[in-house]
C-alpha cells in the first residue's frame, strides 16, 4: 500500500488533479490488468493510446491515473497526475509502489545480441554454486525464490511494472542477487529505467533489431544505456559498479570509454584480458579449457560457449565469486533450452534445435554444429526468418546458412502477419 502523492514524489515535475488517494494495489499499464485500488498509467502505444483506456481502467477499480496530456485535456473521474516521460514514469512509479526492491539486492544486467540467456543460464549456476541466493529474469523465465513463472513468448525483458514486481518477490523470498538479461527494446523502452544496476555485462553486439533502431550506432547505443545506468544508480553495501566488456567485440573500445568502479575485459584471443581461456579442447560431450590457469568443464559445445563462460566467470568475480564455485557452476549447466539443444529419440544423427536468429549466431551454430560430426559427415540447416522484423537480416541469414551448411531448407519462423512466401523469396534471393 502506498499514497498517490508519495508515489507521484519519486517524479519530479509531475502535475496534479484533485486529491490525495491510497493505492492498495500495484501499478499497471494494461487497463485490462488494473485491479482495484491500483495506479493505472495511460502510455501511448503504437497501436493504442492508454489515454483512451482511461474510463475501462476507472471501470475495473483504478483508484488514480498517471498520463502525458495535460490534465485540461482528460476527463478523469479520479486523481490524475500528468508527467513529461511516461516510459521512465512507468518503470519509477513501480519501482516506488514495491519500495525500490532493487536497491536490496545486487544486479546483474547481462545485454547482447547473442548469448545473453546462456550466460545468464551460468551466470546463476555459478552463483549458486557460491551458495548465494539468486534469482532471473530471461527469455526462458523468472526464478522468484518462492515459484518460477513463465516470461511470456518473445519476451526476453518483461514490461517494466512486471520487472519491479518480480524483483519485489526476489527480495520478499529473501534473495540477494538478481541477474535481469536486458534487451536493447527493453533499454530503449524505458522498462528497466528504475532498476539500480551493479554490474553491466556484454556478450557482443551484431547486426539485429534495426527494423526498430534505424542504424547500427542507434542499437548500440541502446545497449549502452545498461553501462550508463551503472554511474546514476546507488551504491549498495561493499559492491563496486562494474562493467564487463567483451574485448573480441568490436564494441569493446566504445564501451571501455563508459565510467564505471572496474573495467573487466573477457577475450578468445587476448592473453591481457582479465578472463582469457587457453587450451580450448571441443568435443560432443563438451568443451574444456583452462581460465586463468584453473581446469574448466562446461557440457556446452562451440566456440562462442566458451566467450559466455567467460562472461558468466567474470560477472561473477565481479560479486566476489572466484575459483572453484566458477568451475562447479559451469560443470552444472548441462543444457539451455532452444540453444544447442541435442533432441535424442533414438536416431542415428545428431539434431540440434538453436534458437538462432542473427545471422552472427547462425554462423557461430553451424560452425560449432561442423565441430559435432566426423571430417566425412554433413550438416543439414532447417532455417526460417521472422516477419514484421529487420528485413536485411533475411538474406544474411540465407546467405550464412547456404555458406556454412551442405544443405539448407528454407522453411518459416513466426511470419506473423507477413506473406511467408514472401519472406522464403527474400532468403532464396540471399
Amino acid at each position: 500500500m502506498a499514497r498517490f502523492f508519495d508515489l507521484l514524489a519519486a517524479i519530479p515535475g509531475a502535475t496534479t488533479v484533485s486529491a490525495d488517494v491510497a493505492i492498495t494495489a500495484p501499478v499497471t499499464d494494461s487497463a485490462q490488468d488494473v485491479q482495484p485500488g491500483g495506479l493505472f498509467v495511460a502510455r501511448r502505444g503504437a497501436s493504442v493510446d492508454g489515454h483512451e483506456l482511461i474510463p475501462q481502467a476507472v471501470a475495473r477499480g483504478a483508484a488514480a491515473v498517471v498520463g502525458e496530456r495535460p490534465p485540461s485535456q482528460v476527463d478523469c473521474p479520479v486523481p490524475y497526475a500528468a508527467v513529461a516521460n511516461i516510459q521512465h514514469a512507468t518503470a519509477v512509479l513501480a519501482a516506488a509502489y514495491h519500495g525500490f526492491p532493487s536497491h536490496r539486492m545486487v544486479v546483474i544486467g547481462i545485454t547482447g545480441t547473442d548469448g545473453k540467456t546462456t550466460t545468464a543460464s551460468l551466470l546463476y549456476q555459478i552463483l549458486r554454486a557460491a551458495g548465494l541466493r539468486t534469482g532471473t529474469i530471461n527469455t526462458l523465465s523468472a526464478v522468484l525464490g518462492d515459484a518460477e513463472v513463465e516470461t511470456g513468448l518473445h519476451v526476453t525483458t518483461p514490461r517494466a511494472t512486471e520487472i519491479q514486481g518480480y524483483l519485489a518477490r526476489m527480495v520478499k523470498a529473501g534473495l540477494t542477487h538478481c541477474i535481469l538479461e536486458v534487451t536493447s527494446h527493453g533499454l530503449a523502452q524505458g522498462r528497466a529505467d528504475a532498476v539500480a544496476f551493479d554490474v553491466a555485462v556484454v556478450t557482443n553486439i551484431t547486426h539485429e533489431h534495426l527494423d526498430y533502431h534505424g542504424s547500427w550506432e542507434a542499437y548500440r547505443d541502446a545497449k549502452a544505456l545498461l553501462f550508463r545506468s551503472l554511474a546514476q544508480s546507488p551504491y549498495k553495501k561493499r559492491q563496486d559498479k562494474v562493467a564487463v566488456i567483451n574485448a573480441d567485440d568490436t564494441t569493446a573500445e566504445f564501451l571501455l570509454g563508459i565510467p564505471a568502479d572496474r573495467h573487466l575485459t573477457y577475450s578468445v584471443h587476448d592473453p591481457a584480458c582479465d578472463f582469457y581461456a587457453t587450451g580450448i579442447e571441443y568435443t560432443p560431450a563438451g568443451t574444456r579449457f583452462q581460465l586463468n590457469g584453473m581446469a574448466i568443464h562446461s557440457p556446452l559445445t562451440g566456440p562462442y560457449n566458451v566467450s559466455n563462460v567467460l562472461a558468466a566467470a567474470a560477472a561473477a568475480s565481479a560479486v566476489g565469486v572466484t575459483g572453484e564455485a566458477i568451475a562447479r557452476g559451469v560443470a552444472a549447466l548441462a543444457q539451455v533450452p532452444g540453444r544447442m539443444e541435442r533432441m535424442d529419440e533414438g536416431q542415428d544423427f545428431l539434431a540440434v534445435v538453436d534458437f538462432a536468429h542473427t545471422p552472427n549466431s547462425l554462423h557461430e551454430v553451424l560452425t560449432a554444429a561442423r565441430t559435432l560430426i566426423p571430417p566425412e559427415g554433413r550438416i543439414i540447416c532447417v532455417v526460417g526468418s521472422a516477419g514484421l522484423r529487420d528485413r536485411a537480416k533475411r538474406r544474411m541469414m540465407a546467405a550464412t546458412a547456404a555458406e556454412l551448411a551442405d544443405l539448407t531448407i528454407l522453411t518459416a519462423e513466426d511470419p506473423r502477419t507477413e506473406s511467408l512466401d514472401a519472406i522464403l523469396a527474400d532468403m532464396a534471393a540471399g
